[in-house]
């Protein structure tokens, strides 16, 4: 099981990744998905704040010409 510390900053990381793609115009989650090549359902467990690969979030965050840092530094 998760600690509750986790999988609060998995909720984050997964809230900023939801405001990246809605700044990119996407409304919806899964036009995203299908468009970048992501399985639906799979993305959308990331922006609800399940787990993923480390390689998985630098691929959206490339798709978003965000890197790493400034990623982290705009989340609260």
């Amino acid at each position: 099981m998760m600690s509750k510390d986790y999988k609060d900053q998995h909720t984050e990381v997964g809230r900023r990744i939801k405001e990246l793609r809605i700044e990119a115009g996407y409304t919806s989650h899964e036009t995203f998905a299908n468009d970048h090549s992501f399985s639906r359902r799979n993305y959308w467990r990331i922006e609800n704040g399940g787990d993923f690969k480390f390689n998985t979030l630098l691929r959206i965050l490339e798709i978003h010409n965000v890197s790493l840092e400034k990623f982290f530094s705009e989340m609260e």
